[in-house]
């Protein structure tokens, strides 16, 4: 496709997208665009491979070609309203308006035309008005089990004719003006249909699916739905008060004060735990929730979403905010709804009057009705720290109600960790904190009573050596954050760090000798790049003790930087000498090109990172020596090496 004919595609979907009025119109519009190269009127469908279900396609869905994690089958159309002309290319044909009972047979809606014969509301559809028909499909009274169909058909003038009239409003209504949460009367006792009107363009009426809209007739419109849909008349709350498979939910509802929420107007989607549910969680975690109000509430609040979402609604995972205040991560797999990725939904669609109210076989637990205990074990990152809180007997405090902050290393992080486990209560810190509201330089005390600092980096958010990887896991009593190391409190000066260590005795002999021992004990924020004992016997003694001082300042940064806070181009200024070059490849630190192959010893007045070489400037490249460095690699290319023979010659000589 040529650059011109992109760019007028482009600005054909923004102009039709900008002027269309509502979600349905946007995404019809965008099939149009995409079925147009099929003639005039032609809209693009995607179809779930396997079912018959068909979507008009939006600009996601037309490039991933799936619907609820499924392939789908580009199919084309007649858009709503056309029809084909044998001979002639797309739908270029109106459909004939005619009265609704007639419109009926032209969009394949059979059978209901055939129950609008039998339940005699033939005469009133084909007769004078303006009615909003919303039609089941022929596969939506096939779906309806059979002795409800039965007694509909059984009981033609009653039964029957009262459903019908339930799916008509006397007047007519495009798909314009089926505003999202609206809800019109409907012909049979002046009983409400409830309107959705979706941002991804899917438009139901009590929860069933708008298949075909807008097909006008003389007489009003119809539009077909993918089932039949009842009379609601009770809220919610009545709905769950009467069936005994949720008997535990209402009693918590009941304990919980949220009865009258429930009772009043509103728009909710309920995730109902059925009785099953409750009964899958340990009874210990249960009767601690169910005897503490703000955990019970926490609990309930998390399965409820503030707007109502029918199933139809959700073609892919979509997070959806809940009562409770985080959000839910609601999907599809196929025609399973899921939550947090999992298949837990067994009922769907139970609509009242504020609401709508879907089953589900396990309880969604939030992390806010959680001890610290239970905060760990649902984190299969941290299992290896788990276990060495509980082997340090920091049981009571990981199931108590106190406020702390728990620290738990990533299980990475103990790999050749051969400390004792009494260091874990160095990661639990007295007082509840939100990695929001930590700043650079804080202390803070853990209940081993040592004192942690925090470090606020440009690319991490440290205590200590430790930097938070994940976003904080906020308990009922405490918080957890998930950390990428295991603390390292630290334990004395820079020089006591360097003296601990057997493998810094040569350094600390020239450090002794260079007078520098005094400016390693005070006061400061350093960052020091020590060689090992090896690194030193590959070079030379020193003539003056100037070259000594000058080569151990080299080696000390005057800033402090853990490796948490390195990223691919880090620059620090030595106490001496040009800017060090760091950087992070693998997982490893590199100071100058050479690796740090043991870091983040914490000291008081900064940190030490252990080397295996004596680090050295980087050679400046002068434009003389680019030049050369450059011509050396054209010189290995056998298209440029003939070429460039005499300048090689010249540079050679």
């Amino acid at each position: 496709m040529k650059p011109l004919t992109l760019q007028a595609l482009a600005v054909t979907l923004i102009a039709t997208v900008i002027a269309a009025k509502s979600p349905y119109q946007s995404v019809l519009q965008h099939s149009r665009i995409r079925g147009r190269q099929h003639g005039p009127n032609v809209c693009a469908m995607q179809r779930i491979q396997g079912t018959d279900k068909k979507y008009f396609t939006n600009c996601k869905q037309w490039y991933h070609r799936k619907i609820c994690g499924k392939p789908t089958v580009v199919t084309y159309e007649c858009c709503p309203g056309y029809e084909k002309v044998i001979g002639e290319k797309g739908c270029p044909a109106a459909l004939p308006l005619v009265n609704i009972y007639n419109t009926l047979g032209v969009v394949g809606a059979t059978t209901t035309k055939m129950y609008s014969e039998r339940a005699s509301l033939q005469k009133e559809i084909e007769g004078p008005g303006s009615f909003t028909f919303f039609s089941p499909s022929n596969e939506a009274w096939a779906a309806l089990p059979t002795e409800i169909l039965d007694a509909l058909v059984s009981n033609v003038n009653i039964e029957l004719l009262n459903v019908l009239h339930y799916h008509m409003v006397n007047k007519r209504l495009t798909s314009e003006d089926l505003k999202h949460g609206s809800s019109f009367p409907s012909m049979y006792q002046d009983f409400d249909v409830h309107i959705q009107h979706y941002s991804n363009g899917i438009v139901t009426v009590n929860c069933a699916r708008l298949v075909k809209t807008d097909q006008h007739a003389t007489n009003g419109i119809v539009h077909v739905v993918d089932r039949v849909i009842t009379a609601i008349t009770n809220n919610v709350n009545s709905f769950l008060d009467t069936d005994e498979e949720l008997e535990s939910l209402q009693t918590a509802i009941a304990a919980a004060g949220l009865t009258g929420m429930l009772e009043s107007e509103g728009s909710y989607t309920i995730f109902a735990p059925t009785n099953e549910a409750f009964k899958k969680i340990p009874q210990e975690m249960l009767d601690r929730i169910l005897g503490d109000p703000v955990a019970l509430k926490d609990l309930l609040n998390y399965h409820i979403l503030k707007n109502l979402h029918c199933s139809e609604s959700i073609v892919s995972g979509t997070p959806l905010e809940t009562l409770q205040g985080t959000v839910l991560e609601v999907g599809c797999d196929g025609q399973e709804i899921t939550l947090n990725g999992k298949t837990i939904v067994t009922e769907k669609d139970k609509l009242g009057t504020n609401g709508v109210v879907h089953y589900i076989n396990e309880l969604l637990i939030p992390d806010s009705v959680k001890t610290l205990k239970e905060l760990a074990e649902g984190a299969p990152q941290v299992s290896t720290a788990t276990k060495l809180f509980l082997d340090a007997g920091l049981g009571p405090q990981l199931t108590g109600s106190n406020a702390m902050t728990l620290l738990a290393p990533l299980n990475d992080a103990f790999k050749g960790w051969k400390q004792s486990f009494l260091l874990m209560r160095n990661h639990i810190l007295k007082n509840k904190f939100s990695s929001k509201s930590l700043y650079h330089g804080q202390e803070l005390e853990t209940l081993g009573g040592n004192k942690l600092r925090v470090f606020v980096f440009r690319n991490n958010l440290c205590i200590e050596n430790a930097c938070i990887a994940a976003h904080d896991k906020n308990g009922r009593y405490a918080t957890m954050f998930i950390v990428d190391k295991v603390l390292a409190p630290p334990m004395g000066t820079i020089m006591d760090v360097l003296k601990a260590d057997s493998r810094f005795s040569t350094l600390v002999d020239n450090i002794q000798k260079a007078g520098l021992t005094e400016l390693l004990n005070k006061k400061g924020t350093y960052t020091v790049f020590a060689p090992t004992n090896d690194a030193f016997r590959t070079i030379v003694a020193f003539k003056k003790y100037i070259e000594l001082i000058k080569l151990l300042k080299y080696h000390i940064g005057d800033e402090f930087l853990i490796s948490g806070a390195v990223t691919s181009h880090t620059r620090v200024k030595p106490l001496s000498g040009d800017k060090l070059e760091l950087g992070m490849r693998n997982s490893t630190m590199y100071v100058n090109r050479v690796p740090v192959v043991d870091g983040d010893m914490m000291a008081t007045n900064g940190v030490v990172h252990a080397v295996g070489s004596i680090i050295k400037p980087l050679r400046k490249l002068t434009p003389f020596l680019q030049l050369t460095s450059s011509l050396k690699i054209l010189k290995g290319n056998a298209y440029f090496s003939s070429y460039l023979q005499p300048v090689f010659f010249f540079f050679s000589s």
